[in-house]
């Protein structure tokens, strides 16, 4: 099954779309030990940054649900991605605690959407038996944000502040944007179905749906992992495990590098043995190197890049194989309001692990984190808990999951024109 050259463009421009997104999450990571010590906030303050980008990304989803549906997919995303924008350019400007809060503030009401958007998207133009591939290709961002977004960010901030990784994302945000608006086709097939529909009766027909309340479900504890241990991961790694804020560039390039090539392998092996059983693996090998993990001393750089390297590994094969599983459960008729509950479910639950994870990691006087090996059992009882949900999840899919659900996106795919059909989910 070979993409054509426009669904190749898609699944490209998509995942650097990505890239700028997850890139704006995660920079926050290795800014906290830089942003603890010039902003004098304390672990839970900072925990609060990066929540509040969460909750506020959780609301916007869920207001944007109702209406999901009823717009072509271009013009959602553009409107979504030009807020994102703006708020991430008052991150780079702003000067204190509380004015940093609003502007993060601002680029969850934005930003939370995007990813709804570019998975309805991916659902839209792309057959289930394809998803697990298209998933691992644009999920590559997470990746390549550290591999070329983090360490240059770094590098940015060691030398002109924290401000400067922000308006790096800003720039090269503007830059997508302008390909999206030349370039990428309308997306209204699924307006032929779901025109018309109050926007509240929408919502409430989506929340009530038992397959996907599991899926919710599920949705908020795989989230828990990545808010809970990777907004504290650059101090646990300063103070705890002994290295220096300019060896962290070195562990974020070699942890991205192999996750580059991790990732689309991820993809093919979850469209070819099941994205369940690739979840379930992933799962269990995470939940070991994180037991591991946070219970590290003093450890040499070499050591501590080959257990990012594993962990991320396993990060990313519990984020294909789950999206690309979770993509199958909506109707393409409510597919929109789905992935925007969703979101906003991941989001608001992500809120709240990271400010959980602000309360039980506590920042000594010296520097170092106590109690991040607990953080570490708290994260791997909500990995086994997802494990089960997820069985639920894809027992409630039945026939979906069993059977061949929509014709390959062969080279003769019309998917993604205005006015195009398709047999889709």
């Amino acid at each position: 099954m070979k993409f054509t050259r426009y669904q190749t463009f898609v699944v490209a421009v998509l995942a650097f779309l990505q890239f700028t997104i997850v890139l704006d999450f995660m920079i926050l990571s290795p800014l906290g030990a830089l942003l603890l010590q010039e902003l004098h906030i304390s672990t839970a303050q900072f925990g609060l940054v990066v929540s509040v980008y969460a909750f506020s990304a959780g609301i916007s989803g869920f207001l944007a649900a109702g209406f999901a549906d009823r717009f072509d997919r271009k013009k959602l995303l553009m409107f979504f991605y030009s807020g994102f924008i703006l708020g991430t350019v008052l991150c780079g400007v702003v000067r204190d605690y509380h004015m940093l809060l609003l502007a993060r503030m601002v680029t969850g009401l934005f930003g939370g959407v995007i990813g709804a958007i570019n998975f309805a998207i991916i659902a839209d133009l792309f057959s289930y038996e394809l998803r697990g591939r298209v998933m691992g290709f644009v999920q590559t961002a997470f990746s390549a944000s550290q591999v070329m977004g983090i360490p240059l960010g770094l590098y940015l901030s060691n030398h002109w502040g924290w401000h400067a990784p922000f308006l790096m994302i800003a720039g090269a945000a503007l830059v997508v944007w302008v390909v999206v608006l030349l370039r990428l086709k309308p997306i209204d097939a699924h307006l032929q179905l779901s025109s018309g529909r109050n926007p509240v009766k929408h919502i409430f027909e989506t929340v009530t749906k038992t397959r996907y309340l599991w899926a919710f479900g599920t949705t908020m504890l795989l989230s828990t992992g990545g808010f809970m241990l990777m907004p504290f991961a650059s101090t646990f790694t300063v103070h705890n495990l002994g290295l220096s804020l300019h060896q962290l560039p070195i562990i974020y390039m070699m942890t991205g590098i192999s996750s580059m090539f991790v990732g689309p392998l991820i993809g093919r092996l979850s469209d070819r043995v099941g994205k369940y059983p690739t979840f379930v693996v992933g799962t269990l090998l995470c939940a070991v190197i994180v037991v591991f993990y946070c219970n590290l001393g003093t450890t040499p750089l070499w050591q501590v890049v080959l257990f990012n390297m594993a962990l991320f590994a396993t990060v990313v094969t519990r984020l294909i194989s789950s999206q690309a599983l979770i993509s199958g459960v909506p109707a393409m008729k409510e597919r929109g309001a789905f992935m925007s509950v969703n979101s906003s479910v991941q989001q608001l639950s992500g809120g709240v692990a990271t400010s959980i994870a602000g309360v039980i990691v506590v920042q000594t006087p010296s520097g170092r984190l106590d109690h991040y090996d607990i953080l570490g059992y708290v994260v791997c009882t909500a990995f086994f808990l997802t494990i089960a949900l997820m069985y639920k999840v894809q027992a409630q899919m039945g026939a979906v999951v069993a059977s061949p659900l929509t014709p390959p996106a062969t080279a003769g795919s019309a998917l993604g024109f205005r006015g195009s059909s398709g047999r889709l989910l």
